[in-house]
């Protein structure tokens, strides 16, 4: 053999030995490697990113996913936690080709569920659907409720804090943890999985790692806050005429219900429009179109009585001219279609050609604003230009995307992305808000976070990644 050929060899097997390395610690039917095979853990929902990687592994146990972060310090192997997969702003992608995917689906036992503690420890692959389910079964609830719960995972839930349709009154994702487990960069693990409601002694750990899109540690369990199940849920659609006065019935509704008003969502005209034309089996939740809608659930601990409070409240708010029309779920099945039409706001937008979306928050009472003023840039910018804003206007909370106008062209309307965003986010950030809600940074909007940030907070996050991940391993190029 030539030494030209002896070298090519000999650095063939270089870069090989890490991946056989790696593979070893989980066993070759858990380390992916084929093309095929890695192929679904390289894209993500909105197919805005295509990523590469040289392996995915799944690993089975706290203690290999250690390993794995043990052998990628020494190898200096950037890794890639990945949950469901189910992101949407490219954090969970891996965009280097010599990189590892560290998926989490085979963390999926639920270790405990402790009714008298109100608590519930889960390891970080399993399904949010099925963390509700488990406690359900327990006369519990876990409040934390999203569209995608049937395939996102806990530990990606907490790595975006995420925050769904029921941080009215429960809180977003970090305010259901009492404790973690985290696997640091290099190996070491903090066993932080205590139970307690009150805890001082030193800094709380725990707000670090979540809503840090793994790029500080990778979350392999969690204490989860539980809560007693509700004896009743009413769910009411209705129909008012602005966003004014659908915070005008959020404040009348909170007085009278206080947290057991769960669920406050606003939905535009047009979001109705575009389900019933593209969400087979569903229809007009009111007799009479509105220009705005609000989807609100109340959720009690009394049995009986519910209902009737709430028929009283809403014919009192349309006494008052607050609510044009609205209709309360009679039956489980109906109150199920009412979230259907919720849930499937964003899948129905795709049929209508290109979207630019928005994430955003505002303190509560400058939605409306935010709405206004969104609506006449949106349409100076791109004349008939399609705001579909909704979501969770009990927490400030919208999602505030643009349909391409009718038969525009949809790559010359994804164009204008930026120049859009720009606009929307000048707009938030006059109002008070954030670029991103429940979303997380990832890829998507990490160039935005320098003009948003506070210096001195954009330094101090800089000094934590390189205090906990100094080799810059874990997740790279991502947030920061």
């Amino acid at each position: 053999m030539s030494l030209r050929a002896k070298s090519a060899a000999g650095s063939a097997a270089s870069k090989a030995a890490p991946i056989e390395r790696f593979a070893a610690i989980v066993g070759d039917k858990y380390a992916l490697r084929e093309p095929a095979e890695i192929a679904p853990f390289l894209h993500e929902p909105r197919d805005l990113y295509q990523g590469r990687a040289a392996l995915v592994l799944k690993p089975g146990s706290t203690e290999e996913v250690s390993e794995i972060l043990k052998l990628a310090q020494e190898t200096k192997t950037a890794i890639v936690p990945q949950g469901g997969n189910t992101g949407l702003v490219g954090g969970q992608i891996s965009f280097d080709s010599q990189a590892v995917v560290v998926s989490t689906v085979r963390l999926d036992k639920i270790r405990e569920i402790d009714p008298v503690t109100n608590s519930m420890t889960c390891e970080a692959g399993i399904v949010l659907a099925r963390a509700q389910e488990a406690a359900t079964k327990h006369d519990h609830l876990f409040p934390l409720s999203l569209g995608a719960e049937g395939s996102c995972t806990i530990g990606g839930n907490l790595a975006t804090n995420a925050g769904g349709t029921q941080a009215l009154s429960y809180g977003v994702a970090r305010d259901l943890v009492l404790g973690l487990e985290v696997v640091l960069a290099g190996g070491r693990v903090w066993h932080g999985l205590r139970k307690l409601k009150k805890d001082n002694t030193g800094y709380d750990l725990r707000h670090l790692f979540i809503g840090s899109e793994g790029t500080l540690g990778i979350i392999t369990a969690a204490a989860l806050k539980l809560f007693p199940a509700p004896r009743s849920t009413e769910t009411a659609f209705a129909g008012v005429a602005s966003p004014q006065d659908a915070l005008a019935l959020l404040n009348f509704m909170q007085s009278r219900f206080g947290s057991s008003l769960t669920s406050f969502e606003l939905i535009a005209r047009r979001g109705i429009e575009f389900v019933t034309k593209h969400l087979p089996g569903t229809r007009e939740p009111l007799a009479a179109p509105h220009p705005w809608y609000v989807l609100a659930e109340i959720s009690s601990p009394n049995a009986e009585g519910v209902r009737a409070t709430l028929e009283a409240a809403l014919a009192e708010a349309a006494e008052k001219n607050i609510v044009w029309d609205a209709v309360i779920a009679a039956s489980e099945a109906q109150r199920m279609a009412f979230w259907r039409t919720r849930t499937g706001l964003t899948e129905v937008q795709k049929p209508e050609g290109g979207s630019i979306k928005h994430d955003i928050s505002v303190p509560v009472g400058n939605v409306p604003a935010l709405i206004e003023q969104a609506g006449a840039a949106v349409e100076k910018l791109v004349p008939g230009a399609r705001p579909v804003p909704f979501g969770h206007l009990g927490d400030g909370n919208i999602h505030y995307n643009i349909s391409q106008p009718v038969g525009a062209d949809r790559q010359a309307f994804l164009d204008r992305w930026e120049e859009v965003n720009a606009a929307v986010h000048g707009i938030v950030a006059k109002l008070g808000g954030s670029i991103s809600a429940e979303h997380g940074i990832g890829v998507l909007k990490r160039e935005l976070l320098p003009g948003v940030k506070d210096p001195v907070e954009l330094e101090l996050m800089r000094s934590l990644k390189r205090a906990l991940d100094p080799d810059g391993i874990l997740n790279p190029g991502k947030v920061l």
